[in-house]
């Protein structure tokens, strides 16, 4: 009886104390599942193809750790770690590396940011976002310039967007 007059006000309190949270020293975050990140690689490929160039695509989870992988045939070896690279600057610093190329020219604040490891300031970076949180990053890399390498990875999410719902 004394160990349920000590029960019965306890439960009393936690239950006037909101709703009950699974862990309050950590949260849930989203990311792509693999397939998701597959079908993105497959169709910023296919955009590149339309337009005659050979490329890498990468897609890297929220993380920046890659989750899918293409390289065209004649796409050079270089591009390789590059759109994996690209993928991981845009969700590293959470801006696609088109926009970062501009703010880390020489005399901007961000200058140092294009030496550090594994960090690629050239376009074809795109941060891939689910209800306005990061879920992923897609690089490109072959095209004839950064702002095409961009494109491609734009139709990569483009393809991808119902199943970002």
């Amino acid at each position: 009886m004394k160990l349920l007059r000590l029960i019965v006000p306890t439960a009393l309190l936690a239950l006037s104390a909101g709703p009950i949270q699974a862990s309050e020293g950590t949260f849930s975050t989203p990311t792509l599942i693999p397939e998701i990140a597959v079908k993105a690689v497959e169709a910023a490929m296919e955009a590149c193809r339309d337009r005659d160039t050979q490329v890498a695509v990468a897609v890297v989870d929220r993380h920046g750790v890659s989750q899918a992988f293409k390289r065209d045939r004649f796409a050079g070896a270089h591009t390789v770690d590059t759109a994996i690279s690209k993928a991981y600057t845009a969700v590293s610093f959470r801006t696609d590396t088109l926009e970062l190329r501009e703010m880390t020219m020489p005399g901007e604040l961000g200058y140092g940011i294009q030496h550090l490891p594994g960090v690629t300031i050239l376009g074809g970076g795109v941060q891939i976002t689910a209800d306005g949180r990061i879920v992923g990053g897609i690089g490109v890399s072959g095209a004839p310039s950064g702002e095409v390498d961009h494109e491609c990875a734009a139709a990569g999410i483009d393809a991808i967007q119902d199943d970002l719902l």
